[in-house]
């Protein structure tokens, strides 16, 4: 995992919980994990938004020739 052993990993995880204090931490994993989720539903959703952004730009199209 890019080259980052467990000695580093844990070094990094007690650099953040100084900054951040052991409180702040589960209001972080929540946040990153609705990150990953609005992420992945993101990239499901766009053929359908496109499909039905096509077809309300034809229904302006019509209305604009009418």
């Amino acid at each position: 995992m890019f080259g980052i052993g467990m000695p580093e990993l844990i070094v990094i995880l007690i650099i953040i919980m100084i900054i951040f204090g052991a409180g702040k931490l589960p209001e972080i994993g929540a946040g990153i994990g609705n990150g990953i989720r609005n992420f992945k539903r993101a990239t499901m959703d766009p053929p359908k938004k496109i499909a039905q952004s096509k077809e309300e730009d034809d229904d302006t199209e019509d209305e604009d020739e009418a």
